[in-house]
């Protein structure tokens, strides 16, 4: 799966290029900008990132496996600050992308893996507390040992949610196996940021290759619709009612187009669903979409399709896609109360984040 083992080079190039390079692509900390702080009518609020990766060096957790070389440096945290700074982004939720992890087959070396990244964002959070908060990696491929990790994560070392990939090794997370992870998330009450590997488990090997890096402009939210639209026909959601999912880059295509889904159980003599709802119905309540569009119309369009109380703040740092603050900020459609929500208020009741 080269999309996953490459991840981590790849997000260390682009934080060494995001962070560090200065005037004529010379390093220079001396060149930070001041922190942005952003305001709406005068108040001062907290600017809240749901879409930030990163990577725990894990050295001799990985050493004579197959995965040694995932045992990647990672960027430092206070170039990582200056880019938020920079970004007017308050505060990180950051999480760990690749899954990578979920090739491993012996279950003392997942459980070791995962153990050693969340100990290691704890140790980041503790450094930075009005930074950063961590969500958790979890071996999905052994569920009921994914729900243990879940619950240490978040009880022993103050997680706020927990990340995941599309698919586990080809395999749908709205199987019923995969239940014992669902229900802890739901049980627990966090959050389940879902982030794509450019659909290498929907398209047929070699469908991305030529310009345009397809795989992840139209792979990655491609994976995300799929992985969102098999929750719902499948019934995960009904089956864990408490279940608040995120989809990363703006649910994928699901928003665009929810109109054909929101009526194939009803259309389709075949479609087989088991959703109690609508689908819609579910994008309104347990989906939550980032902010990861960058034009005001594509903005508009997900207010109107899911509903500001559904979309928070993400950015996908380090990678440099445009910075949507302003975007948010400027929105003719949105009042200042739906402008805190999404950049703030909404993260912040679902990560627990207190001011």
């Amino acid at each position: 799966m080269p999309n996953r083992r490459e991840f981590f080079h790849r997000v260390a190039g682009a934080a060494a290029g995001a962070y560090v390079i200065g005037r004529g692509g010379a390093p220079s900390e001396a060149q930070a900008p001041a922190r942005r702080q952003v305001s709406i009518a005068g108040k001062r609020i907290r600017v809240i990132d749901v879409h930030a990766h990163t990577n725990i060096p894990l050295g001799d957790v990985v050493k004579g496996t197959p995965f040694e070389k995932q045992a990647a440096a990672n960027p430092g945290l206070e170039q990582r600050i200056l880019a938020m700074d920079k970004q007017g982004v308050d505060l990180q939720a950051l999480s760990i992308n690749g899954f990578w992890w979920y090739e491993a087959t012996d279950q003392g070396l997942a459980r070791a893996i995962c153990n050693a990244q969340n100990e290691g964002l704890a140790q980041w959070v503790k450094k930075y507390p009005d930074r950063f908060v961590a969500m958790a990696s979890v071996p999905l491929q052994f569920p009921a040992l994914a729900a243990e990790i879940l619950q240490d994560a978040v009880t022993r070392l103050g997680a706020r949610g927990v990340t995941l990939g599309g698919h586990v090794n080809g395999e749908s997370l709205s199987l019923e196996k995969f239940d014992p992870f669902w229900a802890k998330a739901a049980e627990m009450g966090e959050l389940v940021f879902m982030h794509p590997g450019g659909a290498e488990n929907i398209i047929r090997e070699g469908a991305w290759k030529g310009r345009g890096d397809l795989g992840n402009i139209i792979g990655n939210p491609l994976e995300t619709t799929y992985f969102l639209t098999r929750l719902i026909f499948d019934g995960v959601f009904d089956r864990h009612p408490r279940l608040r999912v995120c989809g990363a880059h703006a649910g994928g295509y699901l928003p665009s187009y929810v109109m054909r889904t929101d009526v194939a159980c009803e259309v389709r003599n075949n479609a087989n669903c088991a959703n109690k709802k609508r689908p819609k119905e579910y994008l309104r309540s347990q989906i939550l979409i980032d902010t990861m569009v960058f034009s005001e119309e594509g903005l508009r369009h997900l207010v109107a399709e899911v509903g500001v109380n559904q979309i928070v703040y993400g950015t996908d740092n380090p990678f440099n896609w445009p910075v949507t603050v302003d975007l948010v900020l400027n929105a003719p459609f949105l009042n200042n109360a739906e402008r805190e929500q999404i950049l703030s208020g909404n993260l912040a009741r679902l990560l627990r984040v207190t001011s």
